[in-house]
């Protein structure tokens, strides 16, 4: 039996890692997964030991030597590339449950509409990378730009998370188009994080179509 694949997309400041750091606890002992089935959390980039070289070439800030877009692009491509081949498509294969931080939807958002690249490109690189790879189902936490910014106000900022408002428009935008494929869930995450647990919880029991354990 397949595993299966949760990803959790979202602008920055949503609340992505807060609610991976739930899940892993939560879905272990929902009754969701099967007896003998492993959860394994990992994030794009850097869920392998390459991807985490990856990952500091793209959101490091080299200032004149940073990846310049078609860079960027091709290296998110070469870290999921990896990420599938040594994490997440063995995992699904021996039937555990993978839930990721971040996946291809990241790039068509970001690289797609944040820096305009040609979305034909990224459709075929993602098509090579990811093997046929999709998620079972993608979570997207939507907030607004205003709590984006609000949220990361005292925080330092990587390469990407300080390109500005008007580029975190552009990939809010292409989340929500995104989103309304079938095998997306939105989650607001304008509220308190326990809120957004909640829903999420009831959003995978339905999914899934079983009572959580006591």
């Amino acid at each position: 039996m397949k595993g299966i694949f949760i990803v959790i997309e979202g602008i920055d400041g949503c609340g992505k890692s807060t609610q991976l750091k739930h899940l892993s606890k939560w879905l272990p002992i929902s009754g969701l997964m099967p007896d003998g089935a492993k959860l394994i959390t990992t994030r794009e980039p850097g869920g392998t030991k390459l991807g985490n070289c990856i990952r500091e070439l793209l959101l490091e800030d080299f200032k004149a030597d940073s990846p310049e877009p078609l860079a960027e692009l091709l290296l998110y491509a070469a870290d999921r590339a990896q990420h599938v081949s040594q994490v997440i498509l063995p995992a699904i294969n021996n039937g555990d449950w993978v839930i990721s931080d971040r996946f291809s939807s990241s790039t068509m958002a970001y690289q797609g509409f944040g820096r305009n690249l040609n979305k034909n490109i990224i459709t075929k690189l993602e098509e090579i990378a990811t093997k046929g790879i999709e998620p079972n189902i993608t979570l997207l936490l939507d907030i607004s730009i205003t709590e984006s910014i609000k949220r990361r106000r005292n925080k330092s900022q990587d390469r990407i998370e300080s390109e500005g408002a008007s580029f975190l428009e552009r990939v809010s935008y292409g989340f929500s188009l995104l989103a309304k494929g079938k095998k997306w869930i939105k989650i607001s995450s304008n509220q308190k994080e326990e809120l957004v647990s909640k829903a999420i919880e009831k959003e995978l029991i339905n999914l899934f179509n079983k009572k959580p354990c006591n």
